[in-house]
């Protein structure tokens, strides 16, 4: 399940759960992390897999055992600090193009974050932590240890970088990219780069030229491609939410439940008919694929 609690902004505007969960400029963020954590556990306890956007570089020490994916924005991809953060992460990370449709960025991104870094970022216990994404965590604290910071590996079970990452097409201001030329195009720059040529497509964004209704379009063309047996696709993307459409967030004035509040999304019954379309594409992949 798609479960977003930050949100980048063009210039400005709400950011999110974890930054404003008042949604009155209170910026309770204390709140927002319980809120934001305990909708996790919720969602995991359904036996659902929760996917974020990473959007500050420290929310993710207080969720990330929760989280089953994640995602870095068109606006942060190219962000250096983005991509030693996802060498540390414990689950698949998704790259998206930059917003103007460039893909290398992204196949930069995926190539960063596969190595190891060491950076500064915060502790579990949230302190200052000098963190290292490739050696032991006790031979680290004893060659620092005069630094005297809490100093530790914030993510476990990674040493040599996150070897999971892969690309996601969004589109751009060059035009939509979710196609099976965009696709082909993409899995050789991976390959070249020689990394595993797994790609997602966002139906929304770029791709539908930001309205929400032309998601469906843009589905069902990538269910083409599956029933074709292209195993590279790896998902979809979509926005969607149990009211169709946005409402203005003003103050004062009652919200209708289920709508949402930034982008215009797709409403619950479109949802479901683009995912059992999706899902049948699936299973005639496997089908083709196995013979």
């Amino acid at each position: 399940m798609r479960v977003y609690f930050e949100k980048p902004r063009t210039t400005v505007g709400w950011k999110g759960l974890i930054n404003d969960p008042d949604l009155d400029g209170s910026f309770n963020i204390n709140k927002g992390l319980r809120v934001a954590r305990e909708l996790l556990a919720a969602i995991n306890e359904l036996g659902l897999p929760a996917g974020c956007e990473f959007l500050d570089t420290m929310s993710p020490q207080f969720i990330s055992d929760l989280v089953s994916w994640g995602a870095i924005g068109a606006r942060t991809t190219e962000c250096q600090l983005h991509r030693e953060l996802c060498s540390g992460l414990s689950m698949p990370i998704g790259f998206k193009n930059g917003t103007g449709g460039d893909l290398q960025l992204a196949v930069d991104a995926v190539v960063a974050a596969k190595h190891s870094h060491c950076f500064l970022s915060v502790s579990s216990q949230g302190l200052a932590a000098i963190v290292n994404t490739s050696v032991r965590l006790q031979a680290w604290k004893s060659h620092n240890a005069h630094f005297q910071l809490t100093v530790q590996r914030v993510f476990d079970f990674v040493l040599q970088g996150n070897d999971t990452c892969h690309l996601i097409l969004r589109g751009g201001k060059s035009g939509p990219n979710f196609e099976k030329e965009h696709v082909d195009d993409a899995s050789a720059r991976m390959l070249k780069s020689n990394l595993v040529d797994n790609v997602m497509i966002d139906c929304s964004h770029g791709n539908s030229q930001k309205k929400h209704k032309n998601q469906v379009k843009v589905a069902a063309n990538i269910a083409d491609q599956l029933r074709a047996g292209d195993d590279r696709i790896v998902g979809v993307m979509l926005e969607s939410n149990i009211e169709e459409g946005n409402q203005p967030l003003a103050p004062g004035k009652p919200l209708v439940y289920g709508k949402s509040v930034t982008d215009a999304c797709m409403g619950w019954e479109t949802t479901v008919e683009v995912l059992r379309d999706l899902a049948a594409a699936v299973r005639e992949r496997r089908a083709k694929n196995h013979q």
